[in-house]
């Protein structure tokens, strides 16, 4: 039986692509996945260690692994979960003065936190502009008024801006499958 070699049909561009290398991707995905990161533990030294030990990870399982910047986000996500769950343990531990509400839940406030992250990431990408304005009404707490005396605008202009704003927002949440308060 004589075998008979196909052409392949796949371009030579991409038959010739192999997986980047390992400090490729540090260079490339090392401050995106600090920013995910830091969006849901909220500490900088935190995340800092957590995408750190993302890259040991990816190192040992190298060879294993097809897709790896898909795989970092995965491991960085759950190292920040595995994280805050260990952490809330201890801060519960801490405060057991306190009442816990009854509605508490490990689950929900890991849900919680993780949709604030997802949503400080999402206001990080917003023109500076808009940054600013939830900025003032949200941390300062101040009148449209007031913001628009800071920034120059009207005040109907500030609702309107701010209407939009906060609807993009949440669309942008819900493609990231952030549906509720709870994540």
């Amino acid at each position: 039986m004589k075998i008979v070699r196909l052409q392949s049909t796949i371009p030579e561009s991409l038959r010739s692509v192999e997986k980047t290398s390992i400090e490729e991707l540090f260079d490339a995905e090392e401050t995106p996945l600090l920013r995910y990161a830091y969006g849901i533990v909220a500490r900088r030294e935190v995340a800092e260690d957590i995408v750190q030990d993302a890259f040991l990870k990816l190192y040992t399982h190298w060879k294993d692994i097809n897709t790896p910047r898909a795989w970092l986000y995965r491991a960085t996500r759950n190292l920040c979960l595995n994280h805050l769950r260990k952490h809330q343990r201890e801060a519960l531990s801490d405060e057991s003065d306190q009442k816990p509400s009854s509605n508490d839940h490990p689950d929900d406030e890991l849900g919680r936190m993780e949709a604030i992250g997802t949503l400080r990431i999402l206001i990080e990408k917003l023109p500076a502009a808009d940054r600013a304005l939830i900025q003032l009404k949200y941390h300062e707490e101040l009148s449209y008024g007031n913001i628009g005396k800071e920034l120059k605008l009207g005040t109907g202009n500030v609702g309107y801006r701010l209407h939009h704003l906060l609807k993009q927002l949440s669309e942008s949440l819900q493609k990231a499958g952030v549906t509720s308060s709870r994540g």
